[in-house]
């Protein structure tokens, strides 16, 4: 085979590989009937508020959430999750606003309120028996602001990220995750309500680098 052939070849292939990934998926949550084409349960009476950059669904801390019966992750030996939210004062110390589940594995995304107008981040990629939670008391933001949190998985090593920073990571052994379910705005055992808005949800088949992420001006 000729160096030019071989060339041709390998583009090719790289642009087959490119064309067989699979897209990522965006949640953008303006009904709380459906969310991404998917009919939810609903729990409570979370409801659509308009906020300056769009829709958003307010979850009140106590009783509101949304179960979405599929799992995006699905079969991703790698992936991000990103999350468009605002905290709000007054809710949970704890609160579980983003829980992937499938038989074995689970993806977590919660806050931690300190009850004097902060929180932090506390992500947590795992199964029932053993897992890696990311969470640093030490890195507090301001509650009742807008944020874009993620936590991606390269296959050996998660991260979180607030606003495109980089803010903890570890090595952790994690799925490929299968077919299961998502819940917004409280732990699918329905506990650890969470009081704010959340106005999109987003999952890349990759870990993305931090230049790639969402972040908030």
């Amino acid at each position: 085979m000729s160096r030019f052939a071989a060339l041709a070849l390998s583009c090719l292939l790289a642009a087959s590989s490119r064309a067989a990934a699979p897209a990522p998926v965006i949640w953008r949550l303006d009904q709380t009937a459906q969310v991404g084409g998917h009919a939810t349960e609903v729990l409570g009476a979370p409801r659509v508020v308009m906020e300056p950059a769009g829709p958003a669904v307010l979850f009140n801390g106590t009783s509101d959430g949304l179960f979405i019966p599929v799992n995006p992750l699905d079969g991703w030996k790698a992936f991000t999750v990103e999350i468009l939210f605002q905290p709000e004062e007054g809710g949970l110390e704890a609160q579980r606003f983003v829980h992937i589940q499938d038989p074995v594995w689970r993806v977590m995304i919660e806050t931690r309120l300190d009850g004097h107008g902060g929180w932090w981040l506390d992500t947590f990629l795992g199964n029932t028996t053993k897992g890696q939670p990311l969470i640093d008391p030490h890195r507090v933001h301001p509650t009742g602001r807008w944020y874009w949190a993620a936590v991606s998985y390269d296959g050996r090593h998660m991260t979180h990220f607030i606003n495109g920073e980089k803010e903890l990571e570890a090595d952790v052994e994690f799925g490929p995750m299968t077919a299961g379910r998502i819940s917004l705005g409280v732990r699918q055992n329905k506990v650890y309500w969470f009081k704010g808005r959340i106005a999109e949800v987003r999952f890349h088949p990759a870990a993305l680098a931090p230049v790639q992420l969402q972040r908030m001006p």
